[in-house]
């Protein structure tokens, strides 16, 4: 799965690892289809965790949250293709194809997605530049974009609800979202947009609801949460520090040791 970087850059990314790759929070930007080739790759989100296997494809919804392990095959590599649809691209098809307006509704950050006869024949005519590390122009990636989002929509034509929905997100409760959300290693600015928010008045609504500021409130939590893992469920420390929102092990075990007075790796 790619971390999106922008909602209007369209990209056609190839992965292939033959480690275990936990990708610790990606914060999805723009509508990402995803095909695994080989291995399995694991979902978390809302509390809940998803396996896809080979041969599935997928959509991970922009503007959420989610967690992903990828999961190479004995003796082999992780390999996937994303297909990251810009919102520029979605607004032309739009109007290209007099797309009606969406009717918004509830859907997981990661859901399967229904296969048609075509969908083997387009990666198949993805595979020999993605294999071969060959470049492939802007004007073609925008193609095989609107190719893909066309045959996807031809399979499950409620998919338009979702790809069609341009709406920013709403203010919602916050206490909820964070105490739901708080292990994910996303930044304030990012913990802001996704409340519907701007980072003055998320600041200043944490602030009343919790009576701290956020990255106090964070750090703490996630702390706590280490420690739990650490000490009754034996986790490894090492494990630990991306399960519950840390980017790297060095600032999670400085963190550890300030608050509870002994390192991370002591029991």
């Amino acid at each position: 799965m790619s971390n999106t970087t922008s909602p209007n850059v369209p990209q056609i990314v190839y992965s292939a690892t033959s480690k275990r790759v936990i990708e610790g929070e990606i914060f999805i930007k723009q509508h990402v289809f995803d095909y695994i080739i080989s291995g399995t790759s694991e979902t978390y989100f809302d509390g809940k965790s998803q396996l896809y296997q080979a041969g599935d494809f997928r959509l991970a919804v922009k503007n959420r949250l989610s967690k992903f392990v990828k999961l190479p095959p004995a003796g082999g590599e992780y390999r996937s293709i994303s297909i990251c649809i810009d919102q520029d691209t979605l607004l032309e098809m739009k109007d290209q194809y007099q797309i009606e307006t969406p009717i918004h509704d509830s859907y997981d950050n990661v859901f399967l997605i229904k296969p048609n006869r075509f969908f083997n024949n387009y990666i198949d005519s993805l595979l020999p530049y993605l294999e071969n590390n060959l470049d492939i122009s802007d004007n073609l990636v925008k193609i095989k974009i609107k190719e893909a989002v066309l045959i996807f929509l031809e399979a499950n034509p409620k998919l338009k609800n979702v790809l069609f929905d341009f709406s920013e997100p709403g203010k919602i409760d916050l206490e909820a979202y964070m105490r739901a959300h708080y292990n994910f290693n996303g930044s304030l600015s990012q913990f802001a947009y996704l409340t519907g928010r701007s980072l003055s008045t998320f600041k200043r609504d944490f602030s009343q609801v919790f009576n701290t500021t956020p990255n106090k409130w964070l750090l703490n939590k996630r702390l706590e949460d280490a420690r739990y893992l650490i000490q009754e469920k034996n986790w490894k420390a090492t494990d630990v520090y991306i399960e519950v929102g840390f980017k790297d092990y060095s600032h999670f075990s400085v963190a550890y040791k300030h608050l509870f007075g002994q390192s991370p790796s002591m029991r």
